[in-house]
């Protein structure tokens, strides 16, 4: 065969080898094209997936008591005060008491000038000494009767008459007798006294001053109060009541002193709610000895309170408030959403500190987004994601 002939067999040969290796190269560019299409569409399907379920952060209950204490004015008052009225008419002749003075019992710091009264006492006097001769008289005349009865010149009937006369005008003498102590009472009250030891607060009276009796008919001519130790009046919201027990201590903040604190003793509860307040007024004991403070003056006082059993707690951003009221957003174990109704303890700003609601083990989302509905599936973030740890929910007992 000559050589001229085989030059295109081979040539054809060659081209056939080049066509199919051609032909599976475009394949396998296709087939890789294809499978990197359909990869990158499961990435970007599963990508939106993964963007359909929204991404939250999750907190646990706070279990440690945020402030077991609670800020509330307060107001001083006196331990012992007393308002001086007059107990007799008349002009007042001299005081000799001023505001700020310091005064003993029975100390007289004001008279009266009563003269109807010592006219009156002077009559009583008069009337009482005529009773007093009458029944004498009558007396005398009963025991003169009764020596003639014998001689039968004076009957049983005139000794009877005269023996009820002598107990009429004994009678007599002892009212007058009384009536002159009762105006002698009276004249005595026209020196006023100190009923205690204390700081006259309040004069409203002078010399001259015309003085009515009674307390009914204006302001007090004095008022004396002691002021060695004071009372402090609290009103407490129904809620904190049980927290606050007797003997409880409290530190009160003055306003003339701001770099110092007193320290007080819960002594007493009304025991009753206020119906227009909703509070309980509840009254301290503080010592005054050094004469510092003044009765009548504000007061900040914090009180401790003691509960059974400490509050939980969570951020002020948990909180959602709809149509449905006041709920929180849990998280549960299959990362599923569920809504929770709580009340409210206290508010303390960034932190909330709930009365009821949820548990120590619930995972809270801090910022709940828009939109979100019980069953919906989350991602959770945070330092609950993974759970309460076993000791969190030991602290609960823990009192507050």
């Amino acid at each position: 065969m000559p050589p001229t002939e085989q030059r295109p067999s081979v040539s054809r040969r060659k081209l056939g080898i080049f066509g199919v290796v051609a032909l599976v190269g475009a394949g396998l560019i296709v087939g890789t094209g294809i499978r990197a299409r359909e990869e990158q569409g499961g990435k970007l399907k599963q990508w939106t997936d993964d963007q359909a379920i929204p991404t939250v952060a999750v907190a646990l209950p706070n279990a440690r008591a945020l402030s077991p204490t609670i800020d509330l004015p307060g107001r001083l008052e006196a331990y012992y005060r007393a308002p001086i009225f007059a107990r007799v008419s008349g002009y007042l002749k001299t005081w000799d008491a001023d505001i700020g003075a310091r005064v003993k019992a029975g100390q007289v710091i004001a008279e009266i000038e009563a003269p109807d009264l010592d006219q009156q006492l002077l009559q009583a006097r008069a009337d009482l000494a005529s009773a007093q001769a009458s029944a004498k008289l009558s007396e005398a005349t009963l025991n003169r009767r009764k020596t003639l009865v014998a001689s039968n010149f004076v009957s049983a009937q005139e000794i009877d008459e005269r023996t009820a006369d002598l107990s009429n005008k004994n009678g007599a003498v002892k009212a007058g007798q009384a009536n002159v102590e009762r105006l002698e009472a009276l004249a005595g009250y026209k020196k006023i006294t100190a009923p205690f030891d204390g700081v006259v607060t309040s004069r409203d009276t002078d010399v001259g001053a015309l003085i009515n009796a009674g307390g009914g008919s204006g302001p007090a001519m004095f008022t004396i109060s002691d002021i060695t130790k004071l009372r402090v009046y609290v009103n407490v919201p129904q809620n904190y009541v049980p927290a606050i027990k007797i003997g409880a201590k409290a530190t009160l903040a003055m306003p003339e002193y701001p770099n110092r604190t007193f320290q007080a003793t819960v002594e007493a509860s009304s025991q009753a709610v206020d119906v227009s307040s909703g509070t309980t007024r509840m009254q301290l004991g503080l010592d005054n000895s050094s004469g510092e403070l003044m009765p009548g003056s504000y007061a900040s006082v914090k009180l401790n309170l003691q509960r059974d059993s400490t509050p939980l707690s969570i951020p002020a951003s948990a909180l959602i408030f709809n149509s449905n009221g006041l709920r929180v957003a849990t998280v549960g174990p299959d990362d599923k959403v569920l809504f929770k109704t709580v009340k409210i303890g206290r508010d303390l700003g960034k932190e909330i500190e709930l009365a009821s609601g949820i548990s120590p083990d619930d995972r809270i989302i801090s910022a709940p987004p828009d939109g979100l509905s019980d069953g919906d599936q989350v991602r959770v973030t945070g330092a609950g994601a993974k759970g309460k740890p076993t000791t969190a929910s030991e602290k609960q007992d823990v009192k507050g």
